[in-house]
């Protein structure tokens, strides 16, 4: 059938049919139609929209995506026709039905997956399957190398290549502006591909896109490591394993995180960078991901596992959960305690402890320092300046300011302090409640955005003092988040009598 193009400002794969050229062709919403561009002999498969008058009878709408690949102008001839059922809608229907997919079956629901070829629908139906009936590790091994394989890869000259990674659920997780300084800082290569905050309230990527610029390409990478020996870059722009974005859209409305489907994200990603040995931050406690040490410890021989089959050395560190790394919440805030370690701060504890042993645990899988001394190498490149001054030359290479200072990140100018209502001691910080509130004030997308933590579990507190500040960069936001605080009590304070039981007496 042929049909007039109208060429739609819309960032979609797809087509826009009339209801009643859509019954002649035979296809209903959500089937795919084949559509030849005759003047370039060019052809593409697309999903249909379907609609009864925002189009007349015999024109086709080719959204953006679509008429990239087929180049179609104003009021050009398009042929249309009902075209074949994918392959990959089988095996998504098998992994519905709670069978095992082979390598083959699994590459080309990735490939699909790339090209836009599947709908959300059809995506949606391939995460939820997965997380239903879950992923043997033959199918999570699939899964990575397909990742893999369909989209750009990075291979050094040198070896080794190192890389670290926090499958997250801790709010304040700021440590890769540690680490990776202070690896790249004792001679090794370490790519940092970071994620944007998608349920948190500021990922790896988002601290450091208030230092420096975070998107670019696989070569540019690749460029930027050699010369420093490191970089931290959002992975969403890299090209590097795609198809993990695309997934991990699907998985946010649902707040899921399949196990499988993690698995593959984090491996597929240390693989494509040509990472050699890993170490993977497993946070554990009520509140996280993994709720428990033997859970900690299943997940970690997994990952292990997974690591073997792809030829990668993983290590993994099971770190206390339970509360926030540091006291803060939110890009500016982060980045200016981050900041202030490198610039010699010997607090929080927290957020140097856990950066130093992690660092230490790379130094030894590298062989850069003896079993047991990794720790300390990792203090001493912290505490001399050595970090501070690799940092400086990846954010001058990524195009940002090597001579920034943590007094320059400021947080936002409206706030709320929230002051212990009795005496007694923090019994408890929530740490979905804190990232909710974070959010609502802003963050990741408001820099300033956030919150301070002025007493961590176990601190003893007065009445009146100060327990949390919440910063915003809009007053309406701040009051908002100060209204979702009040609602959510994320700070738990009790006093030390926890009641007065007296004997009865009959008269």
């Amino acid at each position: 059938m042929k049909l007039t193009v109208k060429v739609m400002d819309i960032a979609a794969q797809g087509v826009l049919l009339h209801i009643t050229d859509a019954w002649t062709i035979g296809v209903l919403e959500g089937d795919r139609v084949r559509v030849l561009n005759e003047a370039t002999s060019e052809s593409v498969s697309a999903i249909v929209n379907i609609t009864s008058s925002f189009l007349t009878q015999g024109s086709i709408g080719v959204y953006q995506k679509t008429n990239g690949r087929v180049g179609f102008k104003e009021g050009a001839i398009a042929e249309v026709r009902e075209t074949e059922r994918l392959a990959s809608i089988d095996y998504i229907k098998k992994k519905m039905d709670g069978q095992h997919l082979s390598k083959e079956e699994m590459l080309a629901i990735v490939k699909d997956t790339v090209a836009e070829n599947l709908s959300p629908v059809e995506m949606a139906a391939f995460v939820t399957a997965s997380y239903i009936h879950g992923l043997d590790m033959d199918e999570v091994e699939h899964l990575t190398r397909s990742m893999v394989e369909t989209g750009d890869r990075i291979q050094f000259a040198t070896h080794p290549i190192v890389d670290k990674h926090s499958i997250g659920g801790v709010p304040g997780n700021k440590i890769s502006l540690l680490v990776v300084p202070i690896i790249a800082a004792s001679g090794l290569k370490i790519p940092k591909t970071s994620s944007r905050a998608i349920t948190g309230a500021g990922g790896t990527a988002d601290l450091m896109e208030v230092l420096a610029p975070v998107e670019f390409s696989s070569a540019e990478v690749k460029r930027m490591t050699e010369k420093v020996g490191g970089s931290i870059v959002w992975g969403g722009a890299t090209n590097i394993a795609p198809a993990d974005d695309r997934f991990i859209m699907v998985e946010y409305p649902f707040r899921i995180d399949a196990t499988g489907q993690m698995l593959a994200s984090v491996m597929a990603k240390k693989s494509a960078v040509g990472a050699d040995l890993a170490v993977i931050d497993i946070p554990v406690g009520n509140g996280t991901k993994v709720a428990t040490v033997q859970e900690g410890r299943r997940l970690a021989s997994q990952f292990m596992e997974l690591g073997e089959r792809l030829n990668i050395h993983v290590e993994c560190a099971l770190t206390y959960g339970e509360s926030l790394v540091g006291h803060s919440i939110g890009p500016n805030l982060e980045v200016y305690e981050a900041l202030s370690v490198l610039e010699g701060a010997r607090a929080p504890g927290s957020l140097i402890q856990k950066s130093l042993s992690l660092s230490g645990i790379v130094l030894e899988m590298a062989g850069k320092a003896a079993r047991g001394q990794g720790y300390a190498m990792a203090e001493g490149i912290l505490t001399s300046g050595k970090a501070l001054e690799k940092l400086r030359q990846i954010i001058e290479i990524q195009g940002g300011k090597p001579d920034v200072r943590s007094p320059d990140i400021l947080p936002g100018e409206h706030h709320f302090v929230v002051n212990a209502p009795l005496d007694g001691y923090v019994v408890g910080l929530n740490n979905r409640s804190l990232i909710t509130i974070a959010r609502a004030a802003g963050a990741p997308h408001d820099r300033g955005a956030g919150i301070i933590i002025h007493a961590k579990k176990g601190t003893k507190v007065k009445q009146g003092e100060p327990i949390m500040t919440i910063y915003a960069e809009r007053s309406w936001r701040l009051q908002k988040a100060v209204e979702i605080g009040r609602q959510l009590m994320p700070v738990l304070v009790e006093g030390m009598l926890l009641g007065h039981i007296s004997p009865v007496h009959w008269v």
